[in-house]
């Protein structure tokens, strides 16, 4: 018989052996240190996370037991991970796997690592492979013949349509038992958009089964039939032939000139060519901003509440956004002591939102100028999302803040989604003006930025100077007798008419965002308030939380149908909030 002789692991050196074939065999599985954890599991064994740790580490040399598990699990000798052989597939399938580590789980349950030099395996002499006794019943447990390994498909052979054998393929075409999933990235935990959300998700689904949803959350003039000009739409017919290649970054010439001289018109001080891009809506230049200026801890105040694009941007840009409140009772302007309150060292700029989403409020000229002096004590760049800039109401005067600021770097964002009903166009645009050289860096990352993207729609763009410079239709829908005022008016005092709403009227845009008295409705969770308003009423609005708003109370909601649809709609609501107390 052949003398046997004890592996001596007395070294370290042992230990860390192991722990390189260790990351070896799971680099060749593809396999994290928490799917060796899951798979063992699978196999009804337990390891845990410092054990396994320790092991990929070299600070400790496992069982035999272990050791054999961990080879089942890589599909590799046992051998290799004791750091002779080579990585040959082992024999060994999941079924007997599971067995032997059923059949050893006194040996596996817990596992504790032993100390070093307590392994008590032994090789025969001469022999270059080691020998790992099996547990009882576990010879038994083999198969007959091992079963064909999992072979990934991609590696068929590009003559022959066969697969290549794993020992032809030195990098392993092995699959692994576990299916593999694919998370959403870490940077999505805090971002919200509820505008689209689980609630929009489960109208949909009701959708699918037949049910009849009346969507108020949205502001979508097109299913309402809100039309785009003609003269518009004609425009672009003609002009489509030429808009097949990239325009400059930036913007076609004749879009971006007459953004300049509609910006000049509304006193935006020094502002250029150079400085206005236009983009696919409001949004994307939105977040190419958050992208260009925050890093990482940086600040940025935006109003609570906001149009939730701006949260969520700045927060998958690295930036904390911090929340100043609107003040309800001043008909939802800032609250300018609650702004400076939360500037810190660290804030960057502030946004306004005006005329605002979600509340319709219109800021006044003596609130936009204490705003701007809060900007120039703090040194703060200031964006201004003005996109609702045309659709104002009861002869509310709307002020470009930036023409208050020529001393400070602002950048204005607006576009013809609203105000020509072209929300499927796709056109915005932003433009810089001020004191262009405090944001001189920041405009080279925009700058980089629009660059990578190629361009914004060339169609949507070519159709910028005639509806900048045409007749503005929306006029018509702002003005007393117009469908907008009209629906502003009957949906304001059909809320306040509902024992337990309030609302303050909108001044312009097409919402409004009224309160509900949460004693009354024992209301303490607002997506469950609209997923019960839309379960029962059919009725889908936006929770006043998805436009970051800190309290369960409000919610919103879009007056575009037309008046009869309106009206139903406020008498199912009505009929909702007469029996309706959250569970």
């Amino acid at each position: 018989m052949a003398e046997k002789k004890r592996i001596s692991v007395d070294s370290p050196a042992t230990a860390k052996s192991f722990a390189q074939h260790l990351r070896e065999g799971m680099d060749r599985r593809g396999l994290k240190q928490a799917d060796l954890i899951r798979m063992a599991s699978q196999r009804g064994a337990k390891l845990g996370k410092s054990q396994v740790s320790q092991y990929v580490s070299g600070k400790t040399l496992p069982r035999r037991a272990v050791v054999q598990l961990l080879s089942d699990i890589l599909e590799i000798e046992p051998s290799f991970l004791m750091g002779e052989g080579t990585p040959a597939v082992s024999a060994v399938s999941a079924a007997s796997s599971a067995a032997a580590a059923t059949e050893s789980a006194a040996e596996l349950t817990g596992l504790d690592a032993e100390p070093m030099g307590s392994f008590p395996t032994v090789i025969p002499a001469g022999s270059s492979a080691i020998s790992i006794p099996d547990p009882p019943g576990r010879a038994e447990a083999r198969p007959a013949a091992a079963p064909e390994p999992r072979i990934h498909m991609s590696r068929l052979d590009k003559n022959t349509n066969s697969v290549n054998s794993a020992s032809s393929h030195p990098e392993g075409i092995i699959m692994s038992d576990a299916i593999r999933t694919f998370s959403k990235s870490s940077k999505l935990d805090n971002v919200l958009y509820d505008v689209r959300g689980p609630v929009v998700d489960e109208a949909a689904r009701l959708e699918s089964e037949g049910a009849h949803i009346l969507k108020l959350n949205i502001g979508n003039p097109a299913p309402f039939g809100f039309r785009t000009p003609v003269e518009v739409i004609q425009d672009m017919r003609e002009q489509l032939p030429d808009c097949e290649g990239y325009s400059d970054s930036r913007g076609l010439f004749s879009a971006r000139k007459a953004i300049m001289q509609y910006a000049q018109l509304k006193g935006l001080p020094n502002v250029s060519m150079d400085g206005i891009y236009t983009g696919n809506g409001v949004s994307e230049l939105i977040n190419l901003c958050m992208q260009a200026l925050l890093d990482t801890g940086d600040e940025i105040l935006i109003p609570a509440p906001d149009y939730p694009l701006w949260t969520a941007c700045a927060t998958l840009a690295g930036g904390t956004p911090v929340h100043y409140l609107c003040d309800e009772q001043a008909d939802w302007n800032p609250d300018l002591a609650d702004m400076e309150f939360k500037i810190t060292p660290r804030t960057k700029a502030l946004v306004i939102i005006n005329p605002n989403n979600p509340t319709g409020a219109v800021y006044s000229k003596d609130v936009l100028e204490g705003i701007v002096e809060i900007a120039r004590r703090h040194q703060l760049m200031i964006f201004a999302d003005e996109i609702y800039d045309r659709l104002c109401m009861d002869d509310a005067e709307h002020v470009s803040i930036a023409s208050l600021a020529p001393d400070l770097f602002c950048v204005t964002f607006s576009g013809l989604s609203k105000s020509h009903m072209i929300a499927g166009y796709r056109i915005g645009w932003m433009v810089v003006s001020g004191n262009k050289r405090l944001g001189s860096d920041f405009m080279l990352g925009v700058n980089m930025l629009s660059n990578m993207r190629l361009c914004s729609n060339v169609p949507a763009q070519s159709i910028v100077q005639t509806a900048l410079g045409g007749h503005q239709s929306v006029k018509d829908y702002v003005a007393p007798g117009g469908r907008v005022y009209e629906q502003r008016n009957y949906v304001y005092e059909a809320l306040n008419a509902i024992d337990g709403i309030t609302a303050v009227k909108p001044k312009a845009a097409f919402y409004i965002f009224p309160k509900m008295d949460v004693k009354k409705f024992n209301i303490h969770d607002d997506e469950q308030f609209a997923l019960d308003l839309l379960h029962q009423k059919g009725i889908l609005i936006t929770r006043g939380g998805g436009f970051n708003w800190p309290e369960p109370d409000h919610f919103r909601i879009v007056y575009l149908p037309r008046m009869g649809v309106l009206r139903e709609a406020m008498e199912d609501l009505a009929e909702f909030f007469e029996t309706y107390r959250q569970a």
